[in-house]
This record gives structure tokens, sequence and C-alpha cells, in this order.
């Protein structure tokens, strides 16, 4: 497949792309939800008129965010993250349990984030579910193509339209062997396709955000408002 052709676009525009992203990532609990509590000792007391579901928590967008890295080999790797978030206007932040990806974000101290929309669920979920170390070429696997990025060690995945280029501001390891991470975005770049006056358009994207209550993958619907301006009508 032919490298796309990309736009780039200020780094002050990420923002509302990444906007997007929120939620931290934890580890799942053997517990059932109606079981679990915050502190696993105090019981929990019924919220009236309301069905107790414990503390395990929806919270809703999760984007299906695609975290690339290169490892020692320069071979590219692509791991899908439902649980990533915002952590400044140029910040993203998520948490990894061990794997391919927390290595090479180790090594290479850089990193790419695309996010997986309708027409490449397929493989965006097989990048979710395979690992680097037991497929070091699933993404050629996929039938996707990396371009080195220009700006940090990290690859673009070209059949993403849009990438969020970032390098390592602190990368905190846990005791599981996982780390926190929190990237700095220094350039985002998308393809023509997607945008419209100059702006990513959500409605050419079609992102799809990952439904925890039910397993599912979901596309980001219509507008509903304008934000910042439909709340005046009650002012």
């Amino acid at each position: 497949m032919k490298t796309m052709k990309r736009k780039s676009i200020l780094l002050a525009s990420a923002g509302m792309i990444v906007a997007l992203m929120m939620g931290a990532c934890g580890n799942k609990s053997d517990k059932p939800a109606a079981e679990a509590n915050v502190n696993d000792k105090t019981p929990l007391q019924k919220v009236e008129g309301r069905v107790n579901l414990g503390a395990k928590g929806i919270i809703t967008p999760l984007p299906a965010i695609m975290i690339a890295t290169y490892d020692e080999n320069e071979n590219p790797d692509v791991m899908m993250a439902a649980w990533g978030g915002q952590c400044g206007p140029n910040h993203i932040c998520f948490n990894l349990s061990p794997h391919k990806t927390t290595s090479n974000i180790k090594l290479k101290q850089a990193f790419t984030i695309s996010f997986a929309s309708v027409g490449n669920v397929v493989q965006s979920d097989y990048f979710g579910i395979v690992s680097a170390n037991d497929v070091p070429d699933k993404v050629a696997k996929a039938g996707f193509t990396a371009t080195k990025s220009p700006n940090v060690d990290a690859p673009i995945i070209n059949e993403y339209p849009l990438t969020l280029e970032c390098r390592v501001v602190t990368f905190d390891e846990t005791e599981d062997g996982g780390a926190r991470v929190v990237g700095e975005i220094v350039n985002m770049s998308a393809d023509e396709s997607i945008l419209t006056n100059g702006k990513v358009d959500l409605a050419k994207l079609k992102p799809v955000i990952y439904d925890s209550s039910s397993n599912n993958y979901r596309v980001v619907g219509d507008s509903v408002g304008q934000a910042w301006q439909s709340g005046k009508a009650i002012q």
C-alpha cells in the first residue's frame, strides 16, 4: 500500500484530537464487579434508587489508541491500548503492563499514537491480541506498513491517517514490570482525506471507542452540540 500523503498540523492543534483520550490503565480484577469495593474491607452501602455495580468503573469514551514503537533492531510494533489519557495541553499518559511496547518505549524514549477507526477495526484488534514477542512481523502480517518518523525515534503506521509523534517525559516502572508513561506531543500529522478547512474532521476519521461494558467497539457519533456555546441557552 502506498504511503499516504500527510499534512503537518501545528502542535497547538494536537489538543483537539487528544481530548478524546481519558482514563487510567489498571489491572483486571478476578472479583465480580458487584462484590468489589474501593478498599475490599468495608461492605458497600446501597445507593438509593440505583443498582450498585461495585468499584469497576466505566469511563467513556475510551479511545482505541494504537501505540507504535521500534525495538532494538528497528522492527516496528503496534499495540492497542484502550485506556489512555490527556494530562496536559500537549501531553498524554497511559499505564502499560509488561509488553514488547513497554520495553520498546523504555529503550527508544519515543512512540507514536494513532487511532483505530471503522475501516481498520480488524487489524487494530489484531494488534491488541497478538504480541510482537510471539509475532515479530505482526505489522506486515496485518498488511500494514511503517515509515520512520522524522521527529522522534518511532514508526508512523501509514494506514492510520492521523498520528501523534511523542517523546517520553517520564517512564515510571511499576511493580509488575510495566510502566506509567507520560509523553509530550511534538507533532501531529494527518492525511488530507480526514481534514476539513485544515482541521481534523472526526466525521471523516470515524474513530472507534472501546465499550468496556460489553467488550465492543463503537464509532464516534454525530455532533449533538457546540462546545462552550450550547450551554448559553440557559444563561
